[in-house]
């Protein structure tokens, strides 16, 4: 008898663990950050080789989904709608694409490359979020640039500058833009903030310049 009360009381907690979710599921939506330069430029001869270490993230954007800043200042993160990957690692990708791109470097290289490098990239990705409230999406790299060693095994790195990088871009759909829209602006921010290290970093490469 009190085995078969014990199999009905089983059955019952089966049941109804079973119970399905008064939600319907809903697929998570993806979107790339990945900005590009208009156009690429030829790099001069003697160009240095840069080297850009993996890329750091502030607190709260090493989570996939798009942020959103609220007019009270609150950040809210959507569950649904995230990036492809990382928001850091399709920075630091987008990153190397530009620099290359950009006509300052004949090379651009990863951690782990056996090619010498004259500088060195250290960045953290340190603002991406849409304001709706300003229909602005906004971006921003901390960069530190370097002098590398590697030509010199007795010299130690030596900073050339450290550079703050900041883009923004429109942002269409009033106080709740699609999420395809913010998706978009955040990209466009990010290649806005690309465009600006391009601006700023010309004049510290000099010194790497000169000693090859």
């Amino acid at each position: 008898m009190i085995a078969r009360r014990a199999l009905v009381l089983g059955a019952t907690v089966l049941a109804g663990c079973s119970v399905l979710p008064d939600r319907p599921y809903q697929e998570s939506r993806r979107y790339l950050l990945a900005p590009a330069r208009p156009a690429a430029d030829t790099p001069r001869r003697g160009a240095p080789v840069l080297l850009v270490r993996v890329m750091r993230a502030a607190p709260g954007l090493d989570q996939r989904g798009l942020r959103r800043v609220e007019p009270d200042g609150r950040v809210t993160l959507a569950f649904w709608d995230e990036w492809a990957s990382p928001p850091a690692e399709g920075a630091e990708e987008a990153l190397r694409r530009w620099m290359l791109a950009s006509g300052l470097f004949s090379a651009v290289t990863a951690p782990g490359s056996r090619l010498a490098a004259d500088v060195i990239m250290e960045a953290e990705l340190v603002r991406l979020a849409a304001l709706p409230a300003r229909g602005e999406a906004q971006a921003a790299l901390s960069v530190l640039v370097l002098s590398s060693p590697s030509r010199d095994v007795a010299a130690e790195a030596r900073p050339l500058g450290q550079i703050l990088a900041e883009g923004t871009a429109p942002l269409t759909g009033g106080a709740d833009p699609a999420p395809a829209a913010m998706a978009a602006a955040m990209s466009q921010a990010l290649g806005a903030a690309l465009a600006d290290l391009e601006r700023k970093l010309a004049p510290l490469l000099q010194p790497a310049t000169g000693r090859r």
